[in-house]
């Protein structure tokens, strides 16, 4: 089956090429996946990494693997510097853009933007809501951690963005909303693939990998007035690593993340390792409301997702730039006050 998504700028249907498929629908396939020691052996940390060195470090693993395909959907004339995203794969993958030229952010303070160029999902964890997929790629108490519950009851019946990194894509991902971070931990796990067909075959994938979670907290003076939103950075299958590297003037003097730091939104926050990888992003719930295009676009009827063949239902990804408007905040309206109106509005936002 082929695996479409919907460009936004265009609202063109595109057929999406996927790196090393077969090979990705062999290991994933349901009668194999418990049985098959190359399965076990493909998602651990010592074989994902020594593949992602075949592939982004030697030439010949470049050709055997397929990446190399994937060079001419990349757009030199963004970069940074060029001559230093044309060596090695490895380089061009972690290549840095003129951003601040070439990908513009929103004005409204109350904006949240993508972190990422990717492929985009929205869902609900709220069983009322039109857009509610709990336990379809990911289980949230998971995703931010057994450990952790003092985060669990502040997301719970909220709404999520779900955005698929592929090989061609910037790597570096920045901040959705402006807040102050209020924990940041990162919780070991597998190193699953992000192919859809490998997201469809694995019961919550993204709470299975390894990642790092930020938790924002937007109610700040100066922030996005979006409540608290967590950033889970997922690695996959060839990703060693996220590197925790905030600048808040294009790429100079980045800087680790650690819980106090303000964080402007739109500023480059961390940068995946190459290949493909997810960053989720969740949202209490009424918090944030999603652009009516994105939405729409999820239930596309006419267009062939893997995801609506794996999930029972249309689900369809919407083709984002970084710092693009995703949604806007809502605010809070304390119980007893407020129009009828802000009551509709809190509503809305409520169901995405």
């Amino acid at each position: 089956m082929r695996h479409q998504y919907i460009e936004r700028e265009t609202g063109r249907v595109r057929t999406e090429r996927l790196c090393g498929d077969g090979l990705i629908r062999v290991l994933y396939s349901r009668e194999r996946e418990d049985a098959c020691r190359m399965y076990r052996a493909l998602t651990s940390a010592r074989l994902s990494s020594l593949l992602g060195f075949l592939n982004y470090d030697v030439p010949l693993g470049r050709r055997v693997l397929g990446s190399g395909e994937f060079l001419r959907d990349v757009d030199l004339t963004e970069c940074a510097d060029p001559k230093e995203a044309s060596g090695s794969l490895r380089r061009l993958f972690e290549r840095k853009i003129r951003y601040w030229e070439c990908r513009p952010m929103p004005a409204d303070p109350r904006a949240v933007m993508s972190p990422a160029d990717s492929r985009l999902l929205l869902g609900s964890l709220d069983e009322n809501s039109h857009l509610f997929l709990k336990d379809k790629f990911f289980h949230f108490h998971e995703l931010l951690g057994r450990e952790h519950r003092v985060w669990h009851a502040a997301f719970e019946r909220g709404a999520f963005a779900v955005f698929r990194l592929t090989p061609d894509k910037y790597h570096y991902n920045h901040t959705p909303a402006a807040g102050v971070v209020r924990d940041i931990y990162e919780i070991d796990g597998v190193y699953h693939s992000c192919n859809p067909w490998a997201v469809t075959a694995v019961c919550t994938p993204y709470s299975r990998n390894r990642r790092v979670v930020t938790v924002l907290d937007t109610d700040v003076p100066g922030g996005s007035g979006a409540g608290l939103v967590a950033m889970v950075e997922v690695v996959a299958l060839m990703i060693g690593s996220v590197v925790q590297c905030y600048s808040v003037e294009r790429y100079e003097d980045p800087r680790p993340v650690i819980p106090g730091m303000f964080l402007a939104g739109g500023r480059p926050k961390s940068l995946f390792r190459p290949g493909s990888s997810t960053v989720v992003l969740l949202f209490q719930p009424g918090r944030v409301r999603f652009a009516p295009d994105l939405v729409r676009n999820l239930y596309a009827y006419d267009v062939q997702s893997r995801f609506s063949a794996g999930f029972g239902r249309p689900l369809v990804e919407t083709e984002v730039r970084v710092r693009s408007w995703i949604g806007n905040s809502c605010a809070k309206t304390p119980p007893g006050e407020g129009s009828p109106h802000d009551a509709y509005a809190e509503e809305e936002c409520l169901h995405g």
